[in-house]
């Protein structure tokens, strides 16, 4: 696989980025090559694997630029060069810690949707009692429509089943109540196509059902979706800042925290979005995939594992056959 790395994206770049990048490299040897895109001049600074290259751009994006100012003013950054390496059939797929929203706006303008896409879709993963739960939307679309929250359901379950080895996953439409004829017309509308379709359909689910991983998938659109991670990232801030506050109140709460160590880091490790590896935007005609904005080499290498496993099983290519059956 050719991937095209920005190594200008995300709160530690280049320094973890490159990091990360050689760490891949080393496990896969010479089925990766990698593309790293921005300013030389700091890339050469670290050491870098035999299969890597550098394309030089001073240009990137920062984190609170609107997308679609980016996209016009900016093809020369390194997000812009990265998706287009792959516009031009020069690499097969594109990873940035970089803004997410332009990261969506590139792909979907440079790279357009597959064939029988109504729209993209991203996806990510939230921990679970049960392990993880794949949930798209998470910001793609502000406003959907019954038959992309349909087709959100049916590129996840191929994403699970193809990247993850999980036979037909269950997929659950996020609504206000367990009953159909909740949520209004347009989850009324997307539950008969939901439960029309060929996908382990499983019926409406409610916000908390997402942690108790009661489906393996959930649906919904992407104003939503990006509220509940956002929320979701926050809670787990709010949650071990507490914990810090109140284990520094009496020495007994520190005993207490000593011994529950162990419990703490196997706790933290369920919730660390480095784990995950990023979220991919299902539905572009390539692979685009965003990491987290405070991801370190751990989390790159992990996300350039996810992209590599991606497009090994040919994700796109059932994706495309199943909606055009």
């Amino acid at each position: 696989m050719i991937l095209a790395l920005d190594a200008m994206g995300g709160d530690y770049a280049p320094e973890e980025i490159i990091k990360g990048a050689v760490d891949a490299c080393g496990e896969k040897g010479g089925d990766l090559k990698i593309f790293l895109i921005g300013r030389k001049d700091e890339i050469k600074k670290y050491p870098l694997a035999d299969t890597m290259e550098i394309i030089d751009t001073d240009v990137s994006i920062g984190m609170d630029e609107h997308p679609a100012e980016a996209f016009k003013k900016k093809k020369n950054s390194s997000m812009g060069i990265g998706i287009n390496l792959q516009k031009e059939g020069k690499a097969d797929a594109f990873l940035s810690a970089g803004n997410t929203g332009a990261l969506v706006a590139f792909s979907l303008l440079t790279l357009g949707r597959l064939k029988g896409v109504r729209r993209p879709a991203l996806a990510t993963f939230f921990p679970t009692k049960r392990g993880h739960s794949l949930v798209l939307d998470v910001g793609a679309n502000s406003e959907v429509k019954p038959e992309f929250l349909y087709q959100f359901g049916v590129m996840g379950s191929i994403y699970l089943q193809r990247v993850y080895g999980i036979n037909r996953p269950s997929v659950g439409l996020l609504s206000m109540g367990e009953e159909r004829i909740k949520g209004g017309s347009l989850i009324q509308e997307a539950h008969r196509l939901l439960e029309g379709g060929s996908i382990n359909f499983y019926g409406n689910i409610e916000g908390h059902d997402i942690l108790e991983g009661k489906t393996d998938i959930c649906v919904t659109g992407g104003f939503t979706g990006n509220a509940i991670l956002k929320f979701g990232e926050s809670l787990v801030s709010f949650v071990m800042d507490i914990l810090k506050d109140e284990i520094y109140r009496s020495f007994r709460a520190k005993m207490g925290a000593f011994l529950m160590k162990p419990a703490f880091y196997n706790l933290l490790s369920k919730v660390n979005y480095e784990e995950y590896g990023g979220a991919v935007l299902l539905g572009v005609d390539g692979i685009s995939v965003a990491s987290h904005g405070k991801s370190k080499a751990k989390a790159i290498k992990n996300a350039i594992n996810l992209t590599y496993r991606f497009y090994q099983e040919r994700v796109n290519e059932v994706i495309k056959e199943e909606l055009l059956a």
